[in-house]
């Protein structure tokens, strides 16, 4: 299925999607739109997996860029191609997220990653975006608690499933 049919299938009630982890809406590509920069600017998807939030966030909002980065180019199925970024390894970090203006780390695997990105390349991201199961929240909210991005967001009714949660992570002093 192509991006197109993909669109079609979404609605306002979040739905699981192949190759996704995500519950998919249109309220939640709507509000995640809203947040994330526009060109010339970009977000930075850490984690991008398959890609298809992010493919599907780019189609839909054509001025809202985004760059997936995967440790793995065949695990990448929707991102453009150019907007693909490879790194070495799980541990290995991408220099280019310091260019970014947001990150989205979307059901991340491992609190320690997501520390470091923000402790080697956080000094000028506006933004940080967490989505994923409300149960892994406590594993990650040191990382943002002990962090520059302590401001801490919870979004509620944006098109998630029950289960799942947003958090927008912001420095607290700018």
């Amino acid at each position: 299925m192509d991006l197109r049919q993909i669109s079609a299938l979404l609605s306002s009630s979040p739905a699981a999607f192949p190759n996704c982890c995500l519950a998919l809406s249109t309220p939640l590509l709507a509000r995640l739109a809203s947040l994330l920069p526009t060109t010339p600017q970009f977000t930075l998807s850490i984690g991008s997996g398959a890609g298809l939030l992010e493919a599907l966030l780019a189609y839909l909002y054509p001025s809202v860029p985004i760059e997936g980065v995967e440790v793995n180019s065949s695990v990448n199925l929707y991102v453009e191609e150019q907007d693909m970024n490879v790194v070495g390894g799980t541990w290995d970090l991408l220099p280019r997220a310091s260019d970014a203006t947001a990150w989205m780390f979307v059901y991340p695997r491992e609190p320690k990653l997501v520390t470091k990105y923000i402790k080697t390349y956080g000094l000028g991201i506006k933004m940080v975006l967490w989505l994923g199961p409300r149960a892994d929240w406590a594993d990650y909210e040191a990382c943002f608690r002990d962090s520059a991005y302590s401001h801490l967001s919870f979004e509620e009714d944006v098109g998630l499933a029950e289960y799942e949660m947003l958090v927008i992570a912001r420095k607290c002093c700018p």
